[in-house]
């Protein structure tokens, strides 16, 4: 009996592993798939392009002689006192005219006294943007310099002849190549003073320029010019005339110089979650929030 049941059991053991083993069709691998074909008529979508690079036009012989008359006779590549002696020799020659059209001699004196603390005041405005914190950080000049790239700056106001205007010059390695001029805007009524008014006047002025936000920007050449609508943060507007050749070496340094970007903190990551791969169990956590709402006087019933 025992050798029959034994016959037995081995005869089933091999039908039923058999046909696993020899004679079971193999699985049929599974089919791969096609890729995706555009709809009939209508062409596959392509990858947007880049955005163009907008570059300014040049404006003619005329409008150049309109903005070289902006510099009011200096000149790029100047030092800090090549600027103040021209400064120097236009407050002698106003003064002398008052000095001259006066017989009192103790107005004369005031008039001296006066030309002389005048360009004091200029020189005083020299400042190097070393990484201080300075009152220009927030300003109208604001984005026009950085700090720790050799760059400088001296200000003055051009308040004579009818004129109520500000003047920067921007300096790289103790040379200039920047000035911003803060226009007057005082005479203009409110309902003029806005972006619309200023890119007619200017585009009449140079011709069309290429707009970016609040900016009218040209090419002259030798140099770039840029008028910038500062009247919603300043009440102001500026005209920037730069030295073209400079400039893409102060780009370059102040690329060079930029601070690296701070790494978001761990803890601040692992809140965020910005991978997408912290994905929780809510349903599981369920009873721990409701705990965390009731212990706090709340409930997770509507009521």
């Amino acid at each position: 009996m025992r050798k029959r049941s034994a016959l037995v059991v081995s005869l089933l053991f091999g039908l039923a592993v058999q046909p696993a083993v020899a004679g079971a069709p193999k699985k049929a691998a599974p089919a791969k798939k096609a890729p995706a074909k555009a709809p009939a008529g209508k062409a596959a979508p392509k990858p947007a392009p880049p955005p163009k690079k907008v570059i300014p036009p040049m404006v003619n012989a005329e409008q150049k002689k309109a903005l070289i008359e902006k510099m009011a006779g200096f000149k790029f590549g100047m030092t800090k006192d090549e600027i103040l002696a021209v400064l120097q020799k236009g407050i002698n020659e106003r003064y002398e005219e008052k000095i001259k059209a006066t017989t009192d001699v103790a107005q004369q004196d005031r008039y001296r006294k006066e030309k002389k603390a005048e360009l004091a005041r200029t020189s005083k405005t020299y400042e190097k943007f070393e990484g201080k914190s300075t009152g220009w950080d927030v300003s109208i000049i604001e984005g026009e310099f950085a700090h720790n790239t050799g760059e400088a700056l001296m200000e003055r106001w051009e308040n004579e002849g009818g004129k109520n205007n500000r003047r920067f010059f921007f300096f790289y390695n103790d040379r200039l190549w920047k000035m911003f001029i803060s226009l007057d805007v005082s005479m203009l009524p409110e309902e003029k003073k806005n972006f619309d008014t200023f890119k007619a006047v200017m585009e009449g002025q140079y011709g069309k320029g290429a707009v970016d936000g609040g900016t009218i920007a040209w090419r002259a050449g030798e140099f770039d010019a840029r008028a910038v609508d500062k009247l919603k943060d300043y009440g102001a507007l500026g005209l920037a005339l730069e030295d073209a050749k400079v400039k893409t070496d102060v780009v370059a340094m102040r690329e060079s110089k930029a601070p690296p970007k701070k790494e978001t903190p761990a803890v601040i990551k692992a809140v965020l979650d910005s991978d997408g791969k912290d994905h929780p169990d809510v349903k599981s956590n369920t009873g721990a929030v409701e705990g965390v709402i009731q212990a706090s006087g709340g409930s997770t019933k509507s009521k």
